[in-house]
């Protein structure tokens, strides 16, 4: 399965938080699965980081490490995925989320995601 990590769920995972659920690690964890990781996610969390707002278990500069050891792949951010931003409905506006949903549609990825907000959109998500 190709998962698509939201930006908490990878955050949890560096981090080791119980918010995580089992069945998000285990995916993760689960070799068959292939995981991807948004570049927007680590703009996300580099803004987040420098404003003081999030703590992470690593330096910011080993997240290419960690993400390597893991074998979570970064995603960039393509004209086909903005193409499909603006035509998202607007059941939120968050800039992060609607891009990492933009890409979970063109690239078939199943989003692992615990916001709520994600379920009102036509994706594969698991929670």
């Amino acid at each position: 399965m190709d998962l698509l990590l939201d930006t908490n769920v990878f955050i949890w995972f560096i981090n080791g938080d119980k918010n995580l659920s089992k069945q998000s690690k285990s995916l993760i964890q689960d070799l068959n699965n292939k995981c991807f990781l948004s570049i927007a996610s680590l703009w996300e969390i580099a803004i987040k980081v420098s404003l003081g707002k999030l703590q992470i278990a690593s330096e910011f500069e080993k997240m290419s490490d960690f993400m390597a050891e893991n074998e979570i792949e970064l995603l960039p951010i393509t004209f086909e995925n903005l193409q499909a931003l603006l035509k998202l409905p607007k059941h939120h506006t968050d800039p992060f989320d609607r891009i990492i949903i933009a890409q979970a549609i063109t690239g078939n990825f199943t989003v692992l995601s615990a916001h709520q907000k994600f379920q009102a959109y036509q994706i594969d998500l698991i929670q």
